[in-house]
């Protein structure tokens, strides 16, 4: 029984994708001018929108599965996106530009995983501090306003990241999308077939247990955020490829959306559970909503109000599983 359970559950995020994309299909249909949800473009658009997110949220998806949490990962893509167009602005070079914003980012992990760690922190009040730290110097940066490079310091493969032109698109898709499925790929193999990825499993189901078996729970956490921060600088590169430009405060509330994809896609607040799989579907399950609304012609709360229901019902379901466990 609890295995036809523990079946269902992995299903879940992906029945739910299916659901949600057929309610808007349906109620697109029946307008007076409906029938463009359904469309190669408009699964391109929620491809290339989804993208940004889904990057961030795949290093989110290791720190939730060991038991931690990152408050500050909005910031920090603000920041990576602002440096990486400083370094353009300044003509570092779009590589190294590239590489100082990846660089950034692995430090900002490393700053949170530090203090947690070694200092024995709860991750909530770290990241909760560093998130302000982490637009502060973004501001200092960017000296309280946008950076903005020149088109013509802003390499076409980067500003064409996310572009859903047909002539920027590779194999039907953006670049971006091809990127992110690239890196979910690696990281689902980094997680199921390595020594590293069973420890990161085995510190959020118990860290004690952990600890005992012979993991290295400092070690590993630094790691993890660590690696969480190279996804979150990726993650900045497709900020700023949206914007062309480096805005400090762009990355405010952002956070809270690379933390419902993972939870929305089956990932347990109290750790021990997530998968690359559903933390894509749940980033796919916000970016249909997003594109269904928006082809309906309802306003931004009804998203928010939407997402906010969603998030609620996997908590919810969480919840549920985490009862019928301890009962077993």
């Amino acid at each position: 029984m609890m295995r036809r359970f523990a079946f269902l559950e992995k299903l879940g995020p992906l029945l739910a994708l299916v659901v949600v994309v057929l309610v808007f299909a349906t109620a697109d249909a029946v307008k007076e001018d409906g029938g463009r949800f359904l469309t190669q473009r408009n699964l391109r658009v929620i491809l290339a929108q989804t993208a940004p997110v889904a990057v961030a949220a795949l290093g989110m998806t290791v720190i939730i599965i060991s038991g931690g949490i990152d408050l500050s990962a909005g910031t920090a893509i603000a920041l990576t996106a602002t440096m990486l167009a400083y370094a353009l602005r300044e003509n570092g070079g779009p590589i190294s530009a590239v590489i100082l914003s990846v660089s950034i980012g692995v430090l900002c992990g490393l700053i949170n995983g530090a203090l947690i760690s070694l200092l024995g922190m709860v991750p909530f009040i770290v990241t909760l501090g560093t998130m302000t730290t982490f637009l502060g110097v973004a501001k200092i940066v960017a000296e309280e306003t946008t950076v903005r490079p020149a088109l013509d310091q802003i390499p076409e493969w980067l500003g064409n990241l996310v572009s859903t032109r047909a002539e920027m698109l590779w194999f039907g898709l953006p670049t971006g999308v091809w990127l992110a499925f690239v890196l979910a790929a690696g990281l689902a193999a980094v997680l199921h077939w390595t020594v590293f990825g069973r420890h990161v499993f085995a510190l959020g189901s118990n860290e004690q247990t952990a600890r005992l078996c012979g993991v290295n729970v400092t070690a590993t956490k630094i790691t993890i955020y660590a690696i969480s921060g190279f996804f979150i600088g990726i993650a900045g590169m497709y900020q700023f490829a949206k914007l062309s430009s480096g805005n400090p405060v762009s990355g405010i509330g952002l956070e809270l959306r690379v933390i419902a994809a993972v939870v929305i896609g089956g990932g347990s607040l109290s750790g021990g559970q997530g998968s690359v799989v559903g933390t894509l579907t749940g980033a796919t399950i916000m970016g249909v909503i997003a594109s269904g609304c928006t082809l309906l012609d309802l306003s931004n709360p009804i998203q928010d109000i939407l997402l906010g229901v969603i998030i609620v019902a996997a908590v919810g379901l969480d919840q549920f599983r985490q009862r019928k466990m301890s009962a077993a």
